[in-house]
């Protein structure tokens, strides 16, 4: 072999490994292309996983927040029929807790009308002090009467409170003394609101000190 046939030899051989090299290099490339674009995708889906995740948790936040409001609101509209029902058209349960004014349908046609509370000092005749706490529901003849009692109610608590300091704990005791109570309250009563009819006064709490 001449000279210039082996120089030609040592240029291919030259120019095939500059060539393999070049390939490798591409090849190299794309695969590092494709494996980025491959976690790039990944890391897209779990970024785009929270944030479904983040808004399924704000929407259920949101939900519960409303679910809130809402019972809050039923107790508020609760809170208000429990007050309606006090007022106008009277105290449907009545009871030790019903609110002065307040009407209770009976049997018969009768109606239950709630009184103020009465505090007043007993006639001691000594330096010791005696409480009356008394505490009465009347009984009204009709729904009717309950008006005529409303515009004299100043006159029968005036009356009342006029007689019960005139009495003495032991005009209290037992049952003839508070038979005798009702008594003169029903007389002083139906004197003030005629021509209203009140049947009887029934005694919710009396305490004597």
């Amino acid at each position: 072999m001449s000279k210039a046939e082996a120089h030609d030899d040592d240029e291919d051989g030259g120019g095939h490994k500059k060539t393999g090299k070049k390939k490798l290099i591409i090849i190299i490339a794309i695969v590092v292309l494709l494996v980025g674009a491959g976690v790039g995708v990944y890391l897209s889906g779990i970024l785009a996983g929270d944030k479904k995740e983040e808004a399924a948790t704000e929407d259920e936040h949101g939900k519960k927040d409303e679910k809130k409001d809402e019972k809050k609101e039923d107790h508020g509209k609760k809170d208000e029929k429990k007050e309606e029902d006090g007022h106008g058209g009277g105290d449907k349960k009545g009871g030790k807790d019903a609110k002065p004014g307040a009407v209770t349908a009976g049997p018969n046609g009768v109606v239950y009308y709630e009184m103020p509370s009465f505090l007043v000092n007993l006639n001691s005749g000594d330096k010791r002090t005696s409480f009356l706490k008394m505490t009465v529901t009347l009984e009204l003849a009709s729904a009717e009467d309950q008006l005529k009692i409303d515009e004299v109610m100043p006159r029968i608590t005036d009356s009342f409170n006029t007689y019960l300091r005139e009495l003495r704990s032991p005009d209290l005791a037992g049952s003839a003394g508070l038979h005798r109570l009702r008594e003169e309250l029903l007389l002083r009563i139906n004197e003030i609101s005629q021509p209203a009819k009140v049947n009887d006064i029934l005694f919710k709490e009396i305490i004597v000190q």
